[in-house]
């Protein structure tokens, strides 16, 4: 296979310390896709990415964000640091966002990486002309992309587990996994977390990267196991809350799932 026929890969990263569990996964994990994809990353801290979303990204103007975002794609005039991380979306078939799960979610650097990349008009915008809906939940800009995201936790397994104290970890990361890449149309493949992350010694931190190298080996033919809903499918139509008929009286994130068969996964 040459070069120029390879896949691409986008790996985001979000770690503030060379020295770092994340560093050396990152690493490992950069090397292990590297004969198979042609890699692109963003180390989100190490280029000094700005996560402000400001009056530069809206052309200097007032009024609403999300318009003025879209007229500032259209015409060309986004920011240099924001197209340039749009470029390697772009050439990206496989997109892998890595950090550490701060405060319950990811840190802000990463959260204004989506705030200023993820655009009107480039991630998500228009209207399917066959159903009369937004191009929104498997749709959008990003239709067709599949992602990784790896999350590294101090906690174990129990705690956030579907039963932990601190929540389960598929529900705390919704928001970037549903709310944000299948939003935008992208498939998010099943979790990657590293549990315990301060307390591995070096033979832990060694498993873990091979745990991960073993996974990127074969990430060309994987697909999510418990995949998202489709707006278009007709399952929410007329108030955008699932119909009443679907896994009536339950109100759970995984509601939103399906599983390869197209029947409701009701189990952890």
């Amino acid at each position: 296979m040459t070069a120029d026929l390879r896949p691409t890969t986008h790996w985001v990263y979000a770690h503030p310390q060379s020295g770092s569990l994340n560093r050396q996964l990152f690493e490992a994990g950069v090397e292990a896709l590297t004969p198979r994809y042609d890699v692109q990353t963003s180390d989100l801290y190490a280029q000094g990415f700005d996560p402000l979303l400001a009056q530069r990204d809206v052309g200097g103007r007032e009024g609403n964000i999300v318009d003025l975002m879209g007229e500032v794609q259209e015409s060309g005039l986004v920011p240099d640091d924001v197209r340039l991380e749009q470029r390697k979306m772009e050439a990206a078939e496989l997109l892998v966002f890595q950090f550490p799960l701060w405060w319950y979610g990811a840190p802000a650097i990463l959260k204004g990486w989506f705030d200023r990349v993820f655009t009107n008009g480039f991630a998500y915008g228009g209207v399917d002309t066959e159903t009369g809906l937004p191009l929104r939940y498997g749709e959008g800009g990003l239709k067709g992309k599949r992602a990784l995201i790896i999350v590294t936790a101090g906690e174990d397994a129990r705690s956030i587990g579907s039963r932990g104290v601190s929540g389960d970890i598929d529900a705390l990361l919704f928001p970037i996994t549903h709310g944000t890449l299948w939003y935008t149309g992208i498939e998010s493949l099943d979790l990657h977390v590293v549990h315990d992350a301060d307390a591995l010694d070096a033979a832990a931190v060694a498993s873990e990267r091979d745990r991960l190298t073993t996974r990127l080996a074969g990430i060309h033919d994987e697909v999510p196991s418990r995949p998202y809903r489709a707006l278009r499918d007709g399952e929410y139509r007329g108030t955008r809350a699932l119909r009443a008929d679907i896994l009536p009286g339950r109100t759970d994130l995984d509601i939103h799932r399906i599983d390869r068969a197209g029947v409701a996964n009701g189990t952890r």
